[in-house]
């Protein structure tokens, strides 16, 4: 169904409120822009699917309100990027919320299983992929996108019924939900322009100083690209901002310097310029510290190798996927810091963790049999 009038809306909405469970799925475009722009949002409750254009209504209030509805679990698959549309498109904090790729990663499924694999092990069904690349903001949708859009949320409520069913047999359902109230945080998704130094690209060799640097000129250009609605690299790339926090010119004529500035106007330029004077005067203990893992020596990594098989070992009897247990940077504070670690806590420590530390203590070991790794 195409909703695309305010009383359609409202009309499947008030339906869909005695819905338990709602599939949501976006689609929206920001390859231009730096807020993304939503389309469309799939739903489908019941025996009902409908795709509402939010570009032809204006008024989303009642979709709004059954996405924040506490008592409806929304189920999305790899929900990260729809959590942040709706919450920028439609001021909408959905929760609770239920993420079959990530329940998926529980269940004996490879980490980010895509989709159209979930889909296809769990209902037998292949999905094409002939829309993937769609201009989603163009119109009239044709009958083609539509269907294409509500596949994305059709086979959802049944893959949750029996993961559901199946979490439970397992007894895995507590380790589950801590992951899906965490995905659901808005605070994951809100943006600090202070922060935004964190997801600099390349900035792995920069000093503290430095990091200051960057720190400044990436909320400078976190707020230029927020006000124009522009994507972030439009203003200067990653790799522009780690050669402007490293070489720190502190006049136009040093910016101009650096391959890659030209684009920038008088006026932003001298803005830049500042943004690196406000990191070069940033006192020393306010410079930012970012955790970096020291090479670890030849002998540690000798443990970690050891701990990897370990934790590939309770992977496959578990069907729990290896990467979402345990990365080797965790198996690495781990080994530091066996307090603090998150392979010391909730769910982990008693699936790997335990095991772990008893390597560790020398009271298990690994032995070869039949060409199987086995515990020793």
């Amino acid at each position: 169904m195409y909703v695309s009038t305010p009383s359609e809306l409202a009309e499947f909405c008030e339906r869909a409120s005695s819905s338990r469970v709602l599939a949501v799925d976006t689609e929206f475009l920001r390859e231009k822009t730096y807020y993304p722009r939503l389309c469309l949002v799939q739903v489908a409750a019941g025996d009902e699917i409908a795709a509402v254009d939010p570009i032809l209504i204006d008024d989303l209030t009642p979709l709004k309100a059954l996405l924040e509805d506490p008592s409806v679990t929304k189920v999305f698959h790899a929900c990260s990027q729809d959590i942040e549309v709706l919450l920028d498109g439609l001021g909408c904090a959905c929760a609770p919320v239920f993420d079959t790729q990530v329940a998926a990663a529980f269940l004996g499924m490879r980490q980010q299983v895509s989709y159209g694999s979930l889909v296809d092990a769990y209902c037998g069904i292949h999905l094409p992929k002939a829309e993937s690349l769609t201009d989603w903001s163009r119109r009239p949708l044709d009958p083609e996108q539509l269907a294409y859009a509500e596949d994305d949320v059709r086979y959802l409520p049944g893959i949750y019924e029996t993961m559901m069913s199946r979490l439970i047999e397992l007894d895995r359902l507590s380790w589950v939900e801590p992951e899906m109230a965490e995905l659901a945080d808005p605070a994951r998704v809100r943006r600090d322009p202070r922060e935004a130094f964190l997801r600099l690209r390349r900035s792995g060799s920069l000093t503290r100083r430095q990091l200051a640097v960057a720190r400044e000129v990436c909320a400078w250009r976190e707020e230029v690209a927020a006000r124009r609605d522009v994507p972030r690299k439009w203003v200067i790339s990653d790799e522009v901002a780690v050669e402007v926090c490293k070489r720190a010119p502190t006049s136009l004529e040093r910016l101009r310097r650096i391959r890659g500035t030209d684009q920038l106007g008088e006026r932003d330029g001298a803005r830049l310029v500042a943004a690196v004077g406000r990191g070069l005067a940033c006192p020393a203990e306010e410079c930012p510290k970012v955790t970096r893992h020291a090479r670890p020596s030849a002998e540690t990594e000798s443990v970690i190798d050891l701990m990897y098989a370990v934790l590939r070992l309770v992977s496959e009897r578990s069907g729990v996927a290896t990467q979402l247990i345990a990365t080797r940077d965790d198996l690495l504070d781990f080994v530091s810091d066996r307090e603090r670690a998150r392979l010391s806590r909730s769910w982990r420590w008693e699936l790997a963790g335990r095991t772990l530390d008893r390597l560790l203590a020398g009271e298990v070991g690994l032995t070869v049999k039949e060409g199987r790794i086995e515990l020793l």
